[in-house]
This record gives structure tokens, C-alpha cells and sequence, in this order.
């Protein structure tokens, strides 16, 4: 069932986990995506200072353990090894990352709802994401999702209680766990062009590069270059 609600102001308790997604092989664009040039960095350490500075609770990666490059950036971050995922079958599709992030004990206890974070998507506004942040907030327990434009997209917020049951769903898709589920979906309006724009291919990451200079945020925390926090944080 989906559900459209308008935004609801709310505060974001620290009780968010985010979940980077990051075993792709990225075979269309020929190199790492979360590797590529971004704010400074790179795709992966903009996307870890995103989420710290959203005051989310925890962040972890799902990585391939075949991906040499990246382990060697996650260790020039300083990533905490307590919080890296590898998935053994990345071959198998985006979500077999997300199956294996459900099945992972590392999670704290406090956390509540999860938000599966796309690797490829590094032009998403901080208003965006916080904005989202905010309405799961104000529905505490639902799934939660940003749509632009009527269409919807990611990431989305998924309460742990369901999000445990991706660990052994035989669903093929997110998209399709989340339909055969009785769950409602809360739609949460942005005004943000980059919602559906992913970067699969050198034009894509062309064309979002050019999206970011026309105005969008770079590195939260107005730093280019400068290292993210890691792992998780005391925020409020």
C-alpha cells in the first residue's frame, strides 16, 4: 500500500543507522564509482561525512572483499574495520548487499530504523536527506522513502524490525520485498533534480558533476578534502 503524506516538522532522534552500499562492481563505468573525484575526496568518503554530519546514530559499508582499491581508500579514512561489511556475493546484485547488512550482528542495540544509502548517488542534497530524516522521525516505525516529482527514490528508511527480515527474504529486489510486505510506504516530498540520477556511466558522472556546480551542496561539512568523522556518533 503507499501512502502520500506531506512533510511533517519533526527532530531527529539519534537512533538511525545508514548503510552505504558499496559492492558494486561498476563494470558500466569501467572504474570504482565510489572511488571517483567528489568534493575534495572521493564518492565514498563524501558519502560517509554526509551521513556523520546528518547526526545518524552509525554508519557501516557493504563492500566486496575483492575490491582492493577500496579497501585501501576505507583505510586511508580510517574506517573503523568494526563497521565494514564484506559481502561474499557481490556478483549476485545490489541486494545481496542489503540481505547481508540485515544478517550482520554489528548493529547497535539503540538503533531503530535503517537507511539503505546508494553508493552511486553523491549529488543528493543535505536538505534532501535531512528533510528525510526529519519525516521518518514523524512516522517512527514506518518505511519511509523521498519522492520527486511523483517518482520515487532513495534512500530509504526501513524500520529494523523489517529490516531484520531482508536477512533471509527470497525476494529478488528491495522494490519487491518491500510490495509483497503489508508495510505502508510514506512518501516524503523533495524538490531535489538529483533524486533520480545515479552515476553508472562516465555520462552520468559527467552530467552529475555538472549538476553540482550548477548549485548543489559539496562536502557537508565545507571542507573539500578534509578526512570524515567515522563510525558512529553521540549527535543529537
Amino acid at each position: 500500500m503507499l501512502t502520500l503524506v506531506t512533510l511533517a516538522p519533526a527532530d531527529l532522534p539519534n537512533r538511525v543507522g545508514a548503510v552505504i552500499l558499496a559492492a558494486g562492481a561498476s563494470s558500466r563505468m569501467g572504474r570504482p564509482k565510489l572511488l571517483l573525484p567528489w568534493s575534495g575526496g572521493t564518492v565514498l568518503s563524501h558519502l560517509v561525512a554526509l551521513w556523520q554530519e546528518l547526526g545518524v546514530k552509525q554508519v557501516a559499508v557493504v563492500y566486496a572483499a575483492a575490491n582492493k582499491e577500496l579497501l585501501v581508500e576505507l583505510n586511508h579514512l580510517d574506517f573503523p574495520m568494526a563497521h565494514r561489511i564484506i559481502n561474499p556475493v557481490p556478483q549476485e546484485g545490489m541486494f545481496s548487499s542489503i540481505r547481508c547488512a540485515a544478517k550482520w550482528q554489528g548493529w547497535l542495540p539503540e538503533i531503530t530504523e535503517l537507511a539503505i544509502v546508494l553508493g552511486d548517488q553523491p549529488q543528493l542534497r543535505l536538505s534532501t536527506l535531512r528533510a528525510l530524516l526529519r519525516f521518518s522521525a514523524a512516522h517512527s516505525g514506518q518505511v519511509c522513502q523521498p519522492s520527486c516529482g511523483g517518482k520515487r527514490g532513495h534512500p530509504v528508511v526501513i524500520p529494523r524490525r523489517l529490516f531484520n527480515q531482508l536477512s533471509t527474504s527470497a525476494a529478488p529486489t528491495l522494490k519487491d520485498f518491500l510490495a509483497r510486505s503489508a508495510e505502508t510506504v510514506r512518501m516524503c516530498w523533495v524538490n531535489d533534480p538529483g533524486l533520480h540520477l545515479d552515476i553508472d556511466r562516465p555520462e552520468d558522472y559527467e552530467r552529475v558533476r555538472q549538476l553540482l556546480q550548477a548549485g548543489s551542496p559539496t562536502r557537508p561539512n565545507g571542507q573539500p578534502g578534509a578526512k570524515p568523522g567515522i563510525g558512529t556518533t553521540n549527535r543529537p
